[in-house]
């Protein structure tokens, strides 16, 4: 539930696209509740909050308006809340081209962590229903024989769809070291969006101590293992110090279910 003042934060715990704005929200300073949601049975309210034909997460809710999707929410944001920090006017084109290069990977590594994930459905179950409530965590673990193939098929992961992922993959963690040539940050000299963002969509890969669920051994082990190809990059070795340096702690205020 939101009143008409309050912002509310949609989200599923392992989103990468949710961490995005969370972070964001967070570096912002903005006061907002998250309410985190369980995979699967969130598809009827993000559908119905979002009303774009779309089931996806992040969706932050003001009063009765709703916006979904992490450019759309942070385009919001700048108008509802700016001037962000992280969105300051003169550098914002340049910004905006680095937050839609590294939101364009986020299906490819949720594609390239599920197909070895998916050889671990305890794990799965696990992380799915953190913060579920009973008769949530109860309809997943039930259903999840037939949530699984249907999620596969979703975020096509397959081992051609997957082989493709990676090449994409790599080809911007390549591109990001480069950037990172000339400078620790990738648009001006101070965190912005396009760090954020950046940071935030190849977390899952460098998995920082920081995430309660990408910096377990047990997710980099069995979701994140053949990332190691790129564990000594400089990319994923800057995403694990931006954490470090600018993150904190995450969920510092329970989500609620």
């Amino acid at each position: 539930m939101t009143d008409a003042h309050s912002l509310t934060l949609y989200t599923i715990n392992m989103s990468h696209y949710s961490e995005k704005i969370r972070w964001l929200l967070d570096y912002e300073n903005i006061p907002y509740q998250e309410e985190a949601l369980t995979p699967a049975v969130h598809t009827l309210p993000m559908l119905l909050k979002g009303k774009r034909q779309q089931t996806t997460v992040p969706l932050v809710q003001r009063g009765s308006e709703c916006v979904q999707d992490s450019p759309r929410i942070v385009n919001w944001l700048s108008m509802e809340y700016g001037p962000l920090k992280t969105m300051p006017a003169a550098l914002q084109e340049e910004i905006v081209a680095v937050q839609r290069r590294f939101d364009a990977i986020g299906k490819p590594v949720a594609r390239y962590l599920y197909l070895p994930g998916f050889a671990h459905d305890e794990l799965i179950k696990t992380i799915w229903t953190q913060f579920s409530t009973p008769w949530e965590s109860a309809v997943v673990r039930l259903f999840y024989p037939v949530i699984k193939p249907v999620f596969k098929i979703k975020l096509k992961i397959n081992p051609k769809d997957v082989a493709k992922a990676e090449q994409k993959i790599d080809a911007e963690i390549r591109w990001l070291e480069e950037e990172l040539k000339k400078g620790r940050y990738l648009v001006g000299d101070r965190l912005t969006v396009a760090d954020i963002t950046a940071a935030s969509l190849l977390a899952p890969l460098a998995c920082p101590v920081e995430h309660p669920i990408y910096g377990t051994k047990e997710f980099r082990e069995k979701m994140a293992g053949p990332a190691q190809k790129w564990a000594d990059s400089p990319a994923l070795e800057w995403v694990r110090n931006l954490y470090r340096d600018h993150r904190g702690k995450i969920w510092v205020r329970t989500p609620r279910s």
